[in-house]
């Protein structure tokens, strides 16, 4: 980042505070910080504090007589290299994507033509709202990077996405912004499944399997650092959520399926997670042992990898996995031509059993069969993305 200038605009919330920081992580890096802070903004942080922390002048006025003599929200909007929004408030994004311009801040975003990097912060409430949701899809229309906040426990005392990202993540999508080569899949939207599914027998009884997810949450994890945009549709596991990744959580396969569906357009799909064949009509109420063994009523489950490959929003690259006991590369290439997938991950379960922190697996696609050795689920998850990002940018 050395060189770069970078102009920050803070928005009203308390994850003002972590713009402090994050002056602090972009000047370390070599940029220099230029900060517009709203009305709002200045309740959480000073521009005092600010200026000292940037060593320049803050701004916070549209009418600054000096400034407007030399057309100043003009210049300050075109003399940076990457305009960034950090924290984002709801109000502030719904002005953005209206094209509202009654503020310094609103003014300058409508002016510029520099790319814009927006790093949203909010209820958990306010985040899943419809018009909050639309919003975030006309900006990413508009051609602006809009982050996936952070899931974590709120000041409002609520839990669940909505949280300002790290300075540092921040300051990593900024990097990537400005030199797109490191990370390569800026701009993409990855979908990735993970995990078991869970199919009730009753109140208290499931079909399930032994997915841990961990293998679903490390390819997530990679895909965001590559920088692509990363829905995570999860089963039923006990896994953080990774960094600047979007999470949905889901029980059954049903479930599953309608969280793919809502979840596309996409441009990469690695459908990882074991999802259950069959499903069975719940009980209403606990099966009792003394009434002798159940009558289950098995029904053939969604086949999500095959309705995702064939569908009219079918992503560019749909990538399946395959876990086998015997034969997981002939059982891979059958399932990869049957589903009608682009590349299938087989790995063999009977040596590496499902859960366990290490995988061996084949890469199969058109062109052949790659086998990889036995190697950490994060390693795996690794060369993975770095595949797709060759695949997908040429390289």
């Amino acid at each position: 980042m050395n060189g770069k200038r970078i102009l920050l605009i803070i928005g009203g919330g308390i994850a003002a505070y972590k713009s402090c920081e994050l002056v602090r992580v972009l000047r370390r890096r070599g940029a220099s910080v230029r900060c517009v802070v709203t009305a709002s903004g200045q309740k959480f942080v000073t521009p005092m504090t600010l200026a000292a922390l940037s060593e320049d002048k803050v701004y916070t006025d549209l009418f600054d007589l000096k400034d407007e003599a030399e057309m100043g929200h003009i210049q300050l909007s075109r003399q940076a290299d990457l305009v960034v929004v950090a924290p984002a408030t709801a109000d502030l994004m719904a002005k953005m994507a209206a094209g509202i311009a009654d503020d310094l801040a609103t003014t300058l975003l409508l002016a510029t033509d520099k790319p814009v990097l927006v790093a949203p912060a909010m209820n958990v409430r306010m985040w899943d709202h419809p018009a909050t949701r639309r919003n975030v899809a006309t900006l990413r229309a508009d051609g602006l990077t809009v982050l996936n906040p952070d899931e974590g426990p709120m000041a409002c005392g609520e839990f669940g996405p909505g949280r300002l990202p790290d300075p540092e993540a921040i300051a990593d999508a900024i990097a990537a912004q400005l030199d797109p080569a490191a990370k390569p899949l800026a701009g993409k939207h990855a979908l990735v499944t993970a995990g078991p599914t869970h199919e009730p027998i009753d109140p208290v009884r499931v079909i399930a399997n032994r997915s841990s997810g961990l293998q679903g949450f490390a390819i997530a994890e990679a895909l965001a650092k590559a920088g692509a945009r990363v829905t995570l549709v999860a089963g039923p596991v006990s896994l953080p959520t990774p960094a600047g990744v979007h999470r949905v959580d889901v029980e059954t396969a049903a479930q599953m399926a309608a969280a793919v569906d809502a979840a596309l357009p996409a441009d990469i799909a690695v459908m990882v997670a074991a999802v259950a064949d069959w499903r069975v009509d719940a009980a209403p109420a606990k099966l009792k042992k003394e009434a002798g063994p159940p009558q289950l009523n098995w029904q053939k489950n969604p086949d999500i990898l095959a309705t995702l490959c064939a569908s009219a929003q079918r992503p560019g690259l749909v990538i399946g996995f395959a876990a086998e006991t015997e034969n997981a590369a002939d059982q891979g290439a059958a399932k990869r031509v049957r589903k009608g997938c682009d590349w299938i991950v087989a790995n063999d379960v009977s040596q590496d059993p499902m859960g366990g922190a290490q995988n061996r697996v084949h890469l199969i696609h058109a062109d052949g069969t790659e086998n990889w050795d036995r190697m950490d689920k994060t390693q795996v998850a690794q060369m993975l993305v770095q595949r797709i990002s060759d695949a997908l940018c040429g390289n």
